[in-house]
């Protein structure tokens, strides 16, 4: 039976799970966090979609899922707080499933914060990943301070966050860390999602193996 929900701490976590090609040694466990559920953010927006397939094909398993009152998933809206605990019971789900792989944290605009808050501060967490991150809407400071290996991937003209103000984060970020600016590309890389699964191949293709 394919994967349709989780656990969550609100309840049941409408879910799915993207897994390599038949055959393929699995590089790492992945959870994907999804856009802002209240601008029709879930965990079938494009770009989400695409960087979970993406991250399938070099090998790695990944979870997407609803944020607690999102799509099918149980719970409300809790606007941070109660996302983070959602994306921690899907690290621990992963965990489980591979306890003796790499875990890596990822997401989207709004699902990126969570991801990347909750991914820094966990010591199972060894990878982030940030897309079209909202750096002058959320507090990303602690991620800049980590020195977790960080992959970011912008739109150019992303007009939620500038390329302007994601550089200048991204100059605070320590290292290791990679950004990719996509050309063109708002922020919710509308014409473009193909490329953020491109981007996703280049930064993350051979990492760590």
């Amino acid at each position: 039976m394919p994967l349709r929900e989780i656990a969550g701490p609100a309840g049941r976590l409408e879910a799915l799970l993207d897994e390599p090609p038949a055959g393929t040694a699995v590089r790492a466990a992945v959870v994907l966090g999804h856009p802002h559920p209240q601008h029709g953010g879930t965990m079938h927006t494009k770009a989400v979609y695409q960087a979970a397939k993406a991250l399938a094909r070099i090998g790695c398993e990944v979870l997407r899922f609803n944020f607690r009152g999102a799509g099918a998933s149980a719970g409300a809206f809790d606007d941070g707080p109660g996302e983070m605990e959602d994306f921690r019971g899907g690290l621990a789900f992963m965990q489980a499933r591979r306890p003796d792989g790499p875990l890596w944290a990822g997401g989207m605009s709004f699902g990126a914060w969570i991801a990347l808050t909750v991914g820094t501060d966990d010591p199972r967490v060894s990878t982030l990943i940030g897309i079209a991150m909202p750096v002058t809407r959320y507090d990303f400071e602690p991620v800049a301070r980590s020195t977790k290996p960080k992959f970011f991937i912008h739109g150019e003209r992303d007009e939620i966050c500038s390329e302007k103000a994601m550089r200048a984060f991204y100059a605070r970020c320590r290292e290791p860390k990679e950004l990719v600016v996509i050309d063109g590309a708002d922020h919710v890389f509308d014409g473009k999602v193909s490329e953020v699964a491109d981007a996703i191949g280049d930064l993350l293709g051979d990492w760590n193996r």
